[in-house]
């Protein structure tokens, strides 16, 4: 089977000549990736989700940038191109995108790993599609229906890059009740899956991801060498893994000679998974799991006089909407004080953040504020944010940041 027994749209992109007003198009100018509906003044011609639009500038004609335009999203045009240089938008146009894409990665995939990002959306020109890989099976998840008329030259294009054996589709929940492909999440549309679990390595150290039914495409990638650098941190050494999902921190520290390691999730498959992932790598440590409300449990332990020399906490996004940062900043901060009556005497605590509206200075600046309130003397060791293949092209793509607190007594 090729790409073209899946890929069914059969609308033909317009090219729309579009005018935007003078703060958008500066937007555009500078290289931001998203034009909201209220920044456009005047489209040529009637406009349907996937058509490019030119955007050209206010006073002469000339052209600023390249989108995708989206009717169903306040971010009504996508950016795929906005530099000076003059280009055609056809599959030679995406194949150069994704081989500058792959060069990025090209230092990570000279460590032991084989699982990366290889399309990070905005930040490499694919706004709403993300392409991941996990040892031969590459993982493509489209948010948005902009890319349904040009998809085909794409996936082409990225199996032969990155010489995936197998690609499987994903998609998100609006498009997965759209009407107009016939894709289905989950599916694979090239190659064979022999086991919807894929075995993969990160620095010498092997995982596993379900690619079908996992979050996002099976796996977050972004953390990786903040696990490496925990697990490295982690040898002789008692470690706590809050919010562990499949196990990330709490693998990397077992392979890498922790004494005890306790992985906390709410979700009883996620810890599954994580029991699992660990067994996938000699080690000699004690792995233990709970299962429950991290604040809650967190609270239990404490309670307990239960201390860690190595304690991360990595919780998920806070913040998915603006209304909801003042109750972020609260989490964060109970977060680091729960953390810190958790990490015993000279012990490392490790502070995470996914969410991209609570941004970096503000989240460094709130853990050293609740640190500083307790009594114990510590020092910031660290600030770290995203892995090499997540690289950052405007401010609000960098969502990850990552905070090292050691404890002086």
């Amino acid at each position: 089977m090729s790409f073209s027994d899946y890929i069914h749209s059969n609308y033909v992109p317009k090219r729309l000549a579009v005018k935007l007003n003078a703060k958008g198009e500066q937007f555009v100018v500078k290289g931001h990736p998203w034009v909201f509906s209220n920044s456009i003044v005047k489209i040529n011609d009637e406009a349907e989700t996937g058509d490019l639009a030119i955007i050209f500038s206010k006073n002469k004609n000339k052209v600023v940038g390249l989108g995708l335009y989206d009717a169903d999203s306040p971010i009504r045009i996508k950016i795929i191109h906005n530099a000076d240089i003059k280009v055609e938008v056809n599959a030679a146009f995406f194949h150069h995108k994704i081989v500058l894409a792959f060069k990025k990665r090209s230092e990570l995939l000279l460590t032991n790993t084989n699982s990366y990002r290889l399309l990070f959306g905005e930040n490499d020109g694919f706004p709403g599609l993300i392409a991941d890989v996990y040892d031969s099976v590459l993982v493509v998840k489209v948010y948005s229906e902009i890319w349904l008329p040009y998809l085909k030259p794409i996936l082409e294009s990225l199996q032969q890059i990155s010489k995936a054996e197998t690609m499987v589709m994903r998609l998100s929940r609006s498009l997965q009740h759209s009407d107009k492909h016939a894709l289905k999440d989950g599916e694979v549309i090239y190659g064979t899956l022999d086991n919807e679990v894929v075995k993969f390595v990160e620095h010498g150290v092997n995982f596993s991801a379900n690619v079908i039914k996992g979050h996002k495409t099976g796996y977050f990638l972004d953390h990786r060498d903040n696990r490496r650098r925990v697990g490295e941190l982690s040898k002789g050494k008692s470690v706590l893994d809050v919010f562990s999902y499949a196990g990330g921190f709490s693998v990397h520290a077992l392979a890498k000679g922790a004494t005890d390691v306790t992985s906390l999730d709410i979700s009883k498959q996620a810890l599954d998974m994580a029991r699992e992932n660990g067994k996938l790598n000699a080690y000699t440590g004690q792995h233990k799991t709970i299962s429950g409300d991290a604040f809650a449990e967190m609270k239990a332990l404490i309670a307990k006089g239960k201390t860690f020399d190595v304690v991360v906490i990595d919780p998920p996004s806070f913040a998915k909407q603006q209304s909801e940062i003042d109750l972020a900043k609260k989490k964060y901060a109970q977060l680091a004080e729960l953390g810190e009556k958790l990490t015993a005497k000279n012990g490392l605590l490790v502070l995470a953040s996914c969410s991209s509206r609570v941004l970096a200075q503000a989240f460094f600046d709130l853990n050293s504020q609740v640190l500083n309130s307790q009594s114990r003397l510590f020092e910031t060791e660290l600030k770290t944010k995203h892995d090499s293949d997540h690289p950052i092209a405007f401010p609000e793509g960098a969502y990850l940041k990552c905070g090292y607190y050691r404890f002086l007594e």
